[in-house]
């Protein structure tokens, strides 16, 4: 699933498809759960509506629109969102990439699951959100119209603190993995950077939140700002679906040191890589580095 720096990434390249220019036409798909807001009231709402500003929150796009409304878009687990002149493989499906090399650079023209397509007046390059599984959201906000959403979201990850961790720590009974991706505590952390943080921060996933110290929330917040911006830097981590809107993968999958690591050794002391299921995500973690 994308988290905040795959999204942050997708944020930063395709505001310049988008900031500052006038919606001429939305082309959807039939209804479904993708669209929170219904396609044909997206088709009459957007034409015509310039695009001012493109914000994120937690994991959320949000597009602010000329008349005070905004436009809600989230990649959920296999969403792909990018410019009509990306080129790669990641864009075509499982069938027909299976015969071609990661470097092989394909124009991708839209195909089923292609949800939405937002066209711009003047020249440039259209907007393509692409879902197989079509747990990507879709949701037009009225000028003033609260978003459940967006309401219920925690501090931004970039912006953890120990002190905040430790706080939240105290009332909860889960693995201080599973607090981590509570995005009530903090937004925009996913299965991911939560094993790389807690890797650093030599912390095991499992052991309970109220546990953790002061000393310990200090540290961890500190590794999940670092991986979270070092990711951002290398644009993200393309281990499955993800691809930046101009058709890149992320280079972050290359630095991980223990997730989707099963039984790799450990990159500081070389014990083997474990695997346990934590609140039905998978973890990883090194059994003699984290406590």
């Amino acid at each position: 699933m994308p988290e905040l720096p795959e999204v942050e990434t997708t944020r930063r390249q395709i505001e310049k498809i988008m900031v500052g220019r006038r919606i001429e036409a939305v082309e959807t798909t039939r209804p479904s759960y993708f669209f929170l807001t219904p396609p044909e009231e997206l088709r009459r709402r957007l034409p015509g509506q310039r695009v001012d500003r493109l914000d994120r929150a937690g994991k959320y796009l949000v597009a602010a629109l000329g008349d005070g409304s905004r436009l809600l878009l989230h990649l959920g687990m296999t969403g792909q969102l990018f410019s009509s002149d990306a080129a790669s493989v990641r864009l075509l499906s499982s069938t027909a990439r299976a015969s071609l090399s990661p470097e092989a650079q394909i124009r991708f023209k839209p195909d089923e699951h292609t949800h939405l397509r937002i066209r711009f007046a003047g020249s440039g390059p259209d907007l393509f959100f692409r879902d197989v599984r079509k747990f990507g959201k879709v949701e037009w906000l009225a000028h003033g119209e609260k978003s459940e959403r967006l309401d219920r979201l925690g501090i931004d990850a970039l912006g953890l603190t120990g002190e905040l961790l430790f706080r939240a720590n105290r009332a909860r009974r889960v693995a201080i993995k599973s607090m981590l991706l509570d995005q009530s505590v903090c937004a925009g952390i996913g299965n991911i950077y939560a094993d790389e943080a807690l890797f650093l921060a030599g912390v095991r996933p499992g052991r309970a939140a109220k546990r953790v110290t002061r000393s310990e929330c200090e540290t961890i917040a500190k590794f999940v700002r670092q991986v979270l911006e070092r990711s951002i830097e290398t644009g993200g981590s393309s281990i499955s679906d993800y691809v930046a809107p101009d058709g890149s993968d992320g280079g972050y999958q290359d630095e991980r040191h223990v997730y989707a690591r099963t039984g790799e050794p450990c990159p500081r002391c070389a014990t083997p890589i474990k695997r346990k299921m934590i609140g039905q995500r998978s973890s990883h973690y090194c059994l003699r580095c984290q406590k």
